[in-house]
């Protein structure tokens, strides 16, 4: 339940703030009852909201490095969502066995970003053996934005565009050939989005009658963010999300 309200309250923010955003292939999107691997290149704070919101009303997991978690409201409200902390400089075996159990049992799928970092180009091999050991597709996706909080004040264009659901189940083992070509099949993925992306990507000059809309529309989200925070930390010393996973 928290989820969902955070996810539209996140989506209603960036609407006020932006308002330009716009989805594609939404039809390549598994359905509802399938659980899968949403993958994206990291590029900006706010992609993996607009990836949430247009694959609704399904719910993730995802992982998170553990610096994330040391501020307790922020790291609260991410546990809630579905995040798990990840070291990143010893993961672990959890890192694997918890999202698999995850992707097996429950009805939530899982958001990675197999580069890591916002902005690297390499895609790791997480996410091709958790696929495997979990039975599931790969759906990529990619987003094509502003980078900065002022491009989104500016109601710079947002593009999510979706590619079709990558099979990994002919290759037989995941070992250093396999993890390649899976990487490979995910980064031809991401650059075939891009490309697609790139002929709806246009610029144009904001238009000034949407301040008189804008203006209310981001007082209202900032006062509900603030009573959401305001809750949120109270509820922190009340609710352990760990402990209801």
């Amino acid at each position: 339940m928290f989820y969902t309200y955070l996810r539209r309250l996140v989506v209603f923010l960036l609407w006020a703030f932006n308002g330009n955003a716009h989805y594609h292939n939404l039809d390549r999107i598994p359905s509802v009852e399938e659980n899968y691997i949403l993958v994206a290149p990291h590029r900006t704070w706010w992609d993996p909201v607009y990836m949430a919101f247009a694959t609704r009303p399904k719910q993730f997991i995802f992982m998170a490095k553990k610096e994330l978690f040391t501020n307790r409201l922020f790291g609260w409200w991410i546990r809630m969502c579905g995040a798990f902390p990840i070291d990143r400089e010893n993961p672990g075996a959890s890192a694997i066995k918890y999202p698999v159990s995850m992707l097996k049992k429950s009805n939530r799928s899982l958001i990675m970003f197999p580069s890591g970092s916002r902005h690297s180009q390499d895609v790791k091999g997480g996410v091709a053996v958790i696929a495997k050991m979990a039975k599931v597709r790969i759906l990529p996706a990619t987003y094509v934005g502003p980078m900065n909080l002022k491009g989104l004040l500016n109601r710079e264009r947002v593009d999510m565009n979706f590619g079709h659901p990558i099979d990994i189940s002919d290759i037989k083992k995941m070992d250093d050939a396999g993890v390649e070509e899976v990487a490979r099949r995910i980064q031809n993925a991401f650059h075939q989005l891009d490309n697609e992306t790139a002929t709806w990507h246009v610029t144009k000059k904001p238009n000034p009658l949407w301040w008189p809309i804008r203006i209310p529309s981001i007082i209202l989200a900032v006062i509900l963010t603030l009573l959401t925070a305001i809750f949120s930390w109270f509820a922190s010393f009340v609710w352990n999300p760990e402990k209801h996973r």
